[in-house]
Parts: C-alpha cells; sequence; structure tokens
C-alpha cells in the first residue's frame, strides 16, 4: 500500500514539473486550486479554481488538480476542521440549538450561523493551506528546476 502511494507521488511530482510555465505560475495555479477545494461548494470548486488561475495568472490545470484535496475520504474531516477554526474566530456563545424545537425564523438564524462559521473556517484554512504549499512547490520547483534542464 506504501509503494503504491509514494508510486503515485511520484507520478504526481513528475507531471508538476512537466507542466508548462514558471515555477511560480506553477505554484500559483496549485496554491489556488487548493485554496477553492477548501470550500463547501461541491461542484463548482473547479469552476472557481480555473476562474481564479485566470485572474491571479495561475496553471489551469494544476488549479484543477488542487481542488482535488476535497473528495470523498477528505469531506469530513476538511470541513469539520474548517468548521471548528470559523466558530473559534466567531462567537462560540451562540450555540446551535436542537432543530425539533425550533420555528422558520430560527432555523433560518442557526443556518446563517452554521454557513458563516464554515465559510470563514474555509476560507482561513484555505489561505493557510495554499500559501504553504504554494511556498513549498515553488521552492522545490526553483530548487528542482535547474538540476532536471541538466539531464
Amino acid at each position: 500500500m506504501w509503494r503504491n502511494l509514494i508510486q503515485r507521488l511520484r507520478e504526481f511530482f513528475r507531471w508538476l514539473w512537466q507542466q508548462e510555465g514558471s515555477a511560480g505560475y506553477r505554484a500559483r495555479g496549485l496554491a489556488i486550486g487548493v485554496f477553492c477545494g477548501c470550500f463547501p461548494f461541491f461542484g463548482f470548486q473547479t469552476i472557481l479554481g480555473i476562474a481564479l488561475a485566470s485572474l491571479l495568472r495561475g496553471n489551469h490545470l494544476l488549479a484543477i488538480s488542487g481542488t482535488w484535496i476535497s473528495n470523498p475520504i477528505t469531506y469530513f474531516p476538511l470541513y469539520w476542521l474548517n468548521y471548528q477554526v470559523g466558530a473559534a474566530l466567531l462567537n462560540r456563545g451562540e450555540n446551535m440549538h436542537d432543530l425539533s424545537q425550533l420555528n422558520w425564523q430560527e432555523i433560518w438564524s442557526q443556518g446563517w450561523l452554521f454557513c458563516s462559521r464554515l465559510l470563514l473556517g474555509s476560507a482561513l484554512l484555505g489561505s493557510f493551506l495554499g500559501i504553504m504549499l504554494g511556498l513549498f512547490v515553488y521552492i522545490v520547483l526553483k530548487v528542482r528546476s535547474p538540476r532536471l534542464n541538466s539531464r
């Protein structure tokens, strides 16, 4: 199992290094994709990633692959963590109520509390992960590029 995972990572990095563009162009694309992948906009993450990559001049294919940070295996832990980050920053005193005792107005209010916490956490965690991965990829590509070109 570990061998298969390591082999897939190697193939991904080979593919990454074969992409066109500068190290910054490629790193921006991947970082943008990871940022977009942290949001719970199922089906729209890829479109949002391509749009932001166009706007910020990043690699489109890497932006698309970066959105894969959210997949059926990572949905629950990623969005749970996003919610926890948002809830820690927004007033935790406003607790969620038992939905069986709520009227429509309170249900909308609770929905807004939940969504605002999730979206704030998604934006912050997505920014953090995108920046960290973008910097890592940029450094790796800058260090590895001279060696790959000399072969």
